[in-house]
């Protein structure tokens, strides 16, 4: 089969994107100066966290609401540059097996327990525990074997094999750090009530209403790019479940909420750089928004035909009339955020015939009275299990539109919608032959998670990264060989190849970056979104009413 020319760019759309919402970012302040006091109102239509601990599986819920009240090791700037945070420094020895991290002595959490290198220690241990059921801060801090306080502030973190994504890893709110007294409590406390250093404190949590946060009156660890020094100016939070679209937007309209995310792209198209409401766009890092292709059992375990369904269906189209220019397509499995993304545009042309001719070639030969393709007596049925808290409605329209351009080769896609715990389900008793997984982690090094066979594996939350099941000891050894090498040169060299031999195999099928968009009324200054994962952050926001 031809492999087309490979080239290394930022992932095509990803300009028209931020060209476009340009005029959306965040009003100019209307007050001189902060206002202290208020309650900020955030209204989520992602699915209710089951655990406010994001060392407990690890989904991107969990990292919206614990970037209020939990804070990392270390952070990043919009340049992608490394910045201290509850680490002051660190350094990797010549080898790469070993790490000192010398932390801040003038931080406690806000139980009243020291921030101490016995603390990191015991939050490691926390993560890596497998009954702790972590899932993604448990594969981000896999390479860690030991760790030795070196004296009460200095903690050396000795590794399996070197991992150069290691900073980044501790960036995540999903290995973020908690207080080691609060963590003994048990599991089911903590995910009642974590505790950790942030500049909000969880007061009281009422499931299937909100969060209720409080101001950390003795707060002292803002991050280093952060617009000001001392406890944040807002006195509270409370923050609402609110699944449906357009009634978040409603309630953004009458003034009942102060931010919302996830709105419908019509809605974020309407905001203007003049008010009344105003956009924040946050693209993610980490892999794009994609479908992965099940090559772990049929027919997708046959080339043919996962190319076949890729020549077959037509995302362009969906995207230009159902999202009004607030995202752009993709060609990559990684976001546009990551320098490394390997943007192959040649990959997938829509090309109907080419698609017949590789079914007929595959054996799907007959097609039955309703169109579909037929192979011993058995007709070429595809599941595709839908997360509802995940897909946003235009995205579930995407989904319809594929499924209807793949039927005029044949391809029976059968689309079931579920709840984040029932779609969770399916997958782990792989009952899916196309998914579309979002996936967050910061830096390259996420290829890794999704496509090295080790991935195959359930972490201790019983979820498995790697949904396309690809087992390929080539990809393997060049994301094990990236993951270790500190050759920045090499290391994109590596990536390049191992992202062409998914995206070239036919594994998946890129959409659209992974984007966190967020509206917000008039009186709400000083809202950003953190560099890192792009959630949402409130210590520099206040209140102009």
């Amino acid at each position: 089969m031809r492999r087309a020319p490979r080239t290394l760019t930022v992932v095509g759309g990803s300009a028209l994107t931020l060209s476009l919402l340009a005029g959306c970012a965040a009003a100019a302040p209307t007050s001189e100066e902060p206002v202290a006091g208020g309650t900020l109102i955030y209204a989520t239509g992602d699915a209710e966290p089951s655990c406010l601990d994001p060392h407990v599986g690890g989904n991107y819920p969990q990292a919206l609401l614990a970037t209020q009240y939990i804070e990392s090791l270390v952070s990043k700037n919009t340049e992608g540059d490394i910045l201290p945070w509850l680490a002051e420094s660190w350094k990797e020895s010549d080898d790469g097996l070993s790490w000192e991290f010398t932390l801040r002595d003038d931080v406690s959490f806000t139980d009243g327990t020291p921030l101490t290198a016995d603390a990191v220690a015991a939050n490691i241990a926390h993560l890596k525990d497998p009954e702790t059921a972590s899932s993604t801060g448990y594969l981000a801090v896999g390479k860690i074997e030991s760790m030795t306080s070196i004296d009460e502030h200095t903690l050396r973190i000795d590794l399996s094999a070197p991992d150069s994504a290691l900073l980044d890893s501790f960036s995540m709110p999903w290995v973020g750090i908690q207080s080691p007294t609060a963590l003994e409590r048990g599991k089911d406390v903590n995910c009642e009530s974590p505790v950790g250093t942030g500049p909000f404190i969880v007061e009281e949590w009422t499931r299937q209403q909100g969060v209720r946060l409080v101001r950390n009156e003795d707060y002292t660890s803002w991050p280093g790019d952060a617009a000001h020094e001392g406890t944040a100016w807002l006195e509270a939070i409370d923050w609402r479940f609110i699944p449906d679209a357009a009634t978040r937007y409603a309630a953004l309209q009458s003034g009942e909420v102060d931010v919302i995310d996830n709105p419908q792209p019509n809605s974020l198209a309407a905001a203007s750089e003049d008010g009344p409401i105003f956009a924040i766009a946050a693209p993610r890092p980490g892999a794009s928004n994609r479908i992965e292709l099940n090559a772990g059992k049929a027919p997708f375990d046959d080339e043919r035909v996962r190319e076949a369904f890729i020549r077959a269906a037509e995302v362009n189209d969906g995207i230009e009339s159902l999202f009004f220019g607030t995202v752009g397509r993709s060609y990559s499995v990684l976001s546009s955020v990551e320098a490394e993304s390997l943007s192959t545009p040649e990959y997938f042309d829509v090309d109907l015939d080419a698609a017949n001719a590789l079914l007929d070639a595959a054996g799907w030969t007959q097609r039955d009275t309703d169109g579909y393709r037929v192979k011993d007596g058995q007709r070429l049925v595809l599941e595709f299990p839908v997360s509802t808290n995940q897909s946003v409605p235009a995205e579930q329209s995407l989904f319809e539109q594929i499924q209807a351009t793949t039927k005029q080769a044949g391809f029976q896609v059968i689309l079931e919608p579920l709840d984040l715990s029932s779609w969770y389900g399916a997958l782990a008793a792989h009952e899916y032959n196309l998914v579309s997984a979002p996936y967050t982690k910061v830096g390259p090094d996420v290829l890794r998670i999704l496509y090295h066979s080790d991935s195959t594996v359930p972490a201790p939350s019983g979820y498995f990264a790697n949904l396309a099941q690809l087992k390929d000891p080539k990809l393997d050894a060049l994301l094990t060989q990236a993951s270790e090498t500190t050759d920045a040169t090499l290391r994109a060299q590596l990536y390049e190849e191992a992202q062409d031999i998914v995206l070239s195999g036919y594994h998946v099928l890129p959409l659209y970056d992974q984007q966190n968009h967020y509206l917000h009324g008039e009186d709400v200054e000083g809202m950003r979104a953190l560099p890192t994962v792009s959630t949402p952050t409130f210590f520099d926001a206040w209140l102009a009413r």
